[in-house]
């Protein structure tokens, strides 16, 4: 009989792995939500395929109550293995540009130090989720454990619209008119992060004054 996986390693993780599943050994949500830190967060990519796809850029912003912390916002390049000429229109990004880049590990690290185990914010959330944690995947970790919040659908939740009698997708374009938050540098990852923010906390506003700010309404389905 073969014992050999008797004297198998355990699967090991590099230490910022570890820092970072470390910080969920503590309780979150216990705290109000107006005294939580959350992080609005957008990504840039060559495109919308998970597997075949790479994110060009990652904008993130850092905001407790109505406080955006302005000086210590995140913008990460990456190294462009994938390159899609047809997307720079979009997002701006070209393989060679000014911008300092870093390997798509460096970015893991950073922004792994930068979230914490914070609430994330993203417009369209699973989008973004799903770049992130297939780039995780592709180092041999696991994927996120924070919680995430989407403003599009909590948008659509604070005006008692349900997805099923009503199917438009708001674009965060969209809510940025109807919330009356201005546009700059959009579709710039960092722009977009502080537009997220910007809306959300727009949105905390109109739950707060329905008795509605708890973490049950924001993170519940």
């Amino acid at each position: 009989m073969d014992f050999d996986w008797l004297f198998k390693k355990k699967q090991t993780f590099p230490d910022f792995w570890n820092d970072y599943l470390n910080y969920f050994d503590k309780k979150k949500n216990s705290e109000a939500v107006a005294n939580a830190r959350f992080i609005a967060f957008d990504t840039e990519t060559t495109g919308f395929d998970k597997k075949e796809d790479r994110i060009l850029s990652i904008g993130a912003v850092a905001f407790i109550g109505k406080k955006i912390e302005v000086s210590n916002t995140l913008e990460l390049y990456l190294e462009q293995a994938v390159f899609k000429a047809e997307t720079v229109e979009i997002h701006g990004l070209m393989k060679k540009g000014a911008f300092e880049k870093v390997t798509e590990l460096e970015a893991i690290k950073i922004f792994l130090a930068y979230i914490k185990n914070d609430v994330l914010i993203a417009h369209h959330a699973n989008f973004d989720k799903n770049m992130i944690n297939e780039m995780l995947l592709r180092h041999g970790l696991g994927k996120l454990k924070n919680k995430f919040i989407d403003t599009g659908y909590l948008y659509k939740k604070s005006k008692h619209i349900i997805y099923r009698e009503n199917l438009k997708s708001y674009s965060l374009d969209d809510l940025c008119k109807e919330l009356n938050v201005p546009t700059v540098d959009r579709h710039t990852a960092t722009g977009d992060a502080l537009i997220t923010a910007l809306v959300f906390l727009k949105i905390l506003a109109r739950l707060d004054k329905r008795k509605h700010l708890n973490w049950g309404y924001l993170l519940g389905g």
